[in-house]
């Protein structure tokens, strides 16, 4: 049985850890490369450094704070926002990331996730999808621009064309759970899990350690991404691993 990742996740905006309710409201919690090196030491299985403004304002991600935290970890690291063509996910790549994660700029040219998957492996592109549920209750819409703009597009079926194109990983936000601290969107992941065969990243919501065993227990996830409740110090990764480990749920401790 495949262990269950806990993944803890930078949102960077002008060199800062921050984090907001529902995509906004953000407020500084920290230091990428200090926050980095504490979640190593817990015990997380990967981080996940996301420069949540640098698609919004039309520049590159931070290369050099992205340098910074991969001298100082040792485990897979993802890095997304900003990605926008090969050049820069190469440039992450040779900054430390052993994954690149791209959101908008996929949505906008699907053929980067092939490019990239023939060029770097299946294994190195993650497709990161904010959904959020249609006022009528028929599913999920992919968002892009942090969250901004509403493209129309079915969640699902833009992820299956991610899996298709190449991506090896799906980390999907719950737009309307982000940040309430309520609660995995259970529902939503269960959906995109059942549609593809690549793992799949839960994110948005978790305030619990029991949040934390439902999308494990309800199959609604691979693994699990969470960050105010780290941040802040609520519960601690090796707690959460622990927790999960009565519970009968492998993680690696």
């Amino acid at each position: 049985m495949l262990t269950k990742r806990i993944i803890p996740c930078l949102d960077v905006k002008d060199g800062k850890v921050v984090k907001g309710v529902n995509f906004v409201g953000l407020k500084e919690v920290g230091d990428p490369v200090e926050l980095a090196k504490k979640y190593y030491l817990q015990g997380a299985d990967e981080l996940v450094f996301l420069d949540i403004t640098a698609t919004h304002e039309h520049r590159d991600t931070m290369v050099e704070v992205v340098r910074k935290v991969a001298k100082e970890i040792f485990m897979p690291f993802t890095v997304g926002g900003g990605i926008r063509t090969i050049e820069d996910m190469r440039k992450m790549l040779l900054a430390g990331a052993d994954k690149v994660s791209v959101n908008s700029a996929a949505v906008d040219h699907p053929d980067l996730i092939n490019q990239g998957a023939r060029l770097f492996g299946n294994q190195c592109i993650v497709l990161a999808v904010d959904g959020k549920k249609r006022a009528d209750g028929s599913g999920w819409n992919v968002y892009v621009h942090g969250g901004r703009i509403d493209t129309g597009i079915d969640a699902l079926a833009w992820i299956q064309e991610g899996v298709e194109r190449g991506a090896g990983e799906i980390l999907l936000t719950s737009m309307d759970a982000d940040g309430t601290k309520a609660g995995f969107d259970l529902e939503f992941c269960k959906a995109v899990r059942d549609a593809v065969s690549v793992p799949v990243i839960a994110s948005g919501g978790c305030g619990s350690l029991e949040d934390f065993y439902e999308v494990f227990a309800s199959q609604s996830a691979d693994a699990a991404l969470a960050a105010s409740l780290f941040h802040y110090d609520t519960v601690t990764i090796e707690e959460v691993k622990r927790y999960l480990q009565t519970k009968g749920v492998p993680v690696r401790l």
